[in-house]
């Protein structure tokens, strides 16, 4: 190999480790400025094709403006020069880290660049870049840009991109899912769910409560309502139909204490009173859950029954029971595998615990 072909495979490595520091410091002036004046930038995976120096940098705006953050490494492949020397074709090995500022796009890749290059006065530039995937992971990123990451706030209502990937999940894991504006579209959604003179149980729920759900089935006489005719009940000599009422209603209707983006449901409970009927006892149930209790995952689900909701459950119990609440039973929906059984009112307001 002589000196010229030393010096050029330099020159192009150092083109590719350009390309790399322009993205990474979103300097699209100075990206586009690496290609020929008709070069070209492939991407069938997003999919984009932009060729000429202008519409590579205008069309690189347009996705740097969607990024929250970005981050691309870049490994080196080899390059094949032609007869002339004149011309090259190589690769580039790409690592990335994205997520979009609208939450639709987050994840992990490998991909590769397949490039040709061309030598011009200025030096070595891209004719032609094509991005091809080589591995996707789309699981929700822990982390972000810096001064973002901290602990989860359990109290901020989820995005809308959030609730439209968590309502997707649910939907893939057998439940029927429905996003709704606010409190008062649960309350005509569940009217219109629960047929006239179904026995309805009605478990502890803030939710329920402050959204006037559970006074409209237990105050009324559309239902059968359990709620009322357990308070009628002797516990000490009728506590098996106590159970067996609560445990196979036609309907529950309650809420849960976070719901996964991976399609989960999580209920906590200090009794377990609601858990029979929430599990398969019930022939159908309706669950109206607030858009802050959509949670990452599974882990994330369980801290914010300890860190969130028991705190707060525990202090009302207190004023109203004169007693502390405790997390004595745990249940995890992961699926619904009976058809229409199950279904989750995701509300894009915060609501309940």
């Amino acid at each position: 190999m002589n000196m010229q072909a030393i010096a050029d495979r330099v020159e192009i490595e150092a083109l590719r480790a350009e390309f790399t520091d322009a993205a990474m410091m979103r300097d699209r002036p100075r990206l586009a400025g690496l290609f020929t004046p008709e070069g070209v930038l492939s991407m069938p995976n997003v999919p984009v094709q932009f060729t000429g120096r202008e519409e590579i940098l205008a069309g690189g705006e347009r996705l740097q403006a969607q990024w929250d953050f970005f981050v691309q490494n870049s490994h080196p492949g080899g390059v094949q020069f032609d007869g002339t020397g004149d011309t090259a074709t190589g690769r580039t090995y790409i690592h990335e880290v994205v997520r979009t500022l609208d939450g639709r796009h987050e994840g992990v890749n490998f991909a590769v660049y397949h490039d040709r290059y061309q030598r011009t006065p200025d030096g070595w530039r891209f004719a032609e870049r094509v991005y091809e995937v080589r591995y996707l992971d789309t699981t929700p990123l822990a982390g972000g840009a810096p001064g973002t990451v901290g602990e989860p706030s359990f109290a901020d209502a989820a995005t809308p991109a959030v609730l439209e990937r968590t309502a997707a999940a649910l939907t893939k894991n057998g439940f029927t899912a429905e996003i709704l504006d606010d409190v008062a579209a649960a309350r005509t959604r569940v009217a219109e769910l629960i047929p006239a003179g179904a026995s309805v149980f009605t478990s502890a729920s803030e939710t329920t409560r402050l959204s006037g759900i559970a006074e409209d089935i237990n105050g009324g006489d559309r239902y059968d309502a359990i709620k009322p005719r357990l308070y009628a009940i002797d516990r000490a000599t009728g506590a098996d139909e106590i159970r067996r009422l609560m445990a196979s209603p036609d309907v529950v209707v309650g809420s849960v204490a976070a719901v996964t983006e991976t399609g989960s449901l999580v209920v906590a409970s200090a009794t377990g009173s609601q858990i029979p009927a929430y599990a398969g006892g019930a022939a159908k149930a309706i669950w109206i859950v607030g858009a802050q209790k959509v949670v990452p995952d599974l882990s994330t689900a369980l801290r914010r029954v300890e860190e969130h909701a028991l705190p707060l459950e525990d202090a009302r119990a207190r004023e109203v029971y004169g007693q502390p609440s405790a997390v004595n039973r745990l249940l995890v929906l992961n699926a619904e595998t009976q058809p229409g059984r199950g279904t989750v009112l995701l509300l894009r307001e915060a609501v309940g615990f």
